[in-house]
């Protein structure tokens, strides 16, 4: 198994740092989720932190093995005490799982967690209806204010934009506005009509998206690969961007040589992150 870049106490140690010194950082937590914090509060996007995929896909002929080791446990983590916001992109477990999210959201009596609305039903059956005071439901092009931080909705493909019966988006992407940052999170996506034009007006400053592609033999639906992902980036105007969905599970990762590359030929600013990497900003 692969070594986080830090971990544990090492790993909280370091944001601890930050945020006693009131500065800025990303942190990279594996999979799809990331911890930014920035005048003392955090801000956690579609966290997963446990092993329950491996536990549920034991056994079965698509085994979600572990190939780099959990940077953190959940509780750990919580106990910073300074989560505002946890995101979940949809309803997939390594973006809403229950064994991450509750410990989180119980140490962070304040934290919301933001969701698509047409998500709400399946989000409480998992998490408990005693989670519901702590929603926050957005759908495509809506946003709420939340203390110092704005976020934003845009629908995602995943593998298409997928609608309710209202019309509301089941996947969704989030633009954290912070600070005089703005952060785009992708959650799980391939291009569609939209993305692009939907995303040019916010002036990203940094760009956090999956690398691992769209591969049917895997049995999943798929995502970007780093080429596509270089030039999302590219074309939205992103100032850096930071590839993620990849080196968790052994069925479905990728490596991020196709992703630099391309970033380089196109002149794309990026950064490589491992997991539990973090980067002072």
């Amino acid at each position: 198994m692969n070594r986080a870049f830090q971990k544990d106490t090492g790993f909280l140690a370091e944001v601890r740092r930050v945020i006693d010194a009131s500065g800025r950082g990303l942190w990279w937590l594996g999979q799809s989720g990331f911890l930014i914090v920035q005048n003392g509060r955090a801000l956690v996007l579609d966290p997963y932190l446990s092993d329950s995929l491996t536990s549920k896909y034991a056994g079965t002929d698509k085994p979600h093995r572990r190939i780099t080791e959990r940077v953190i446990a959940p509780a750990a983590l919580g106990s910073l005490g300074v989560i505002d916001i946890i995101t979940s992109s949809h309803n997939h477990t390594d973006h809403l799982d229950a064994d991450t999210l509750l410990p989180l959201l119980e140490a962070n009596p304040q934290g919301r967690l933001v969701i698509p609305a047409a998500n709400r039903d399946f989000v409480l059956n998992r998490l408990g209806h005693d989670q519901a005071h702590r929603l926050i439901e957005l759908d495509e092009a809506t946003s709420v204010q939340l203390a110092e931080v704005k976020i934003h909705a845009v629908a995602s493909a995943h593998p298409t934009v997928e609608r309710d019966a209202a019309g509301r988006c089941r996947f969704l992407g989030y633009i954290a506005q912070w600070n005089g940052l703005a952060f785009y999170h992708s959650g799980d996506t391939l291009m569609h009509q939209g993305l692009i034009s939907s995303l040019r007006p916010f002036k990203i400053d940094i760009a956090l998206l999956p690398i691992n592609g769209d591969r049917p033999k895997r049995r999943v639906a798929g995502n970007l690969d780093g080429r596509q992902a270089a030039r999302l980036a590219k074309e939205i105007g992103a100032q850096t961007v930071i590839p993620c969905h990849f080196d968790l599970f052994e069925f479905n990762t990728a490596d991020p040589d196709d992703f630099i590359e391309e970033c380089k030929r196109i002149q794309q600013p990026y950064r490589i992150l491992r997991n539990g990497e973090g980067w002072e900003l």
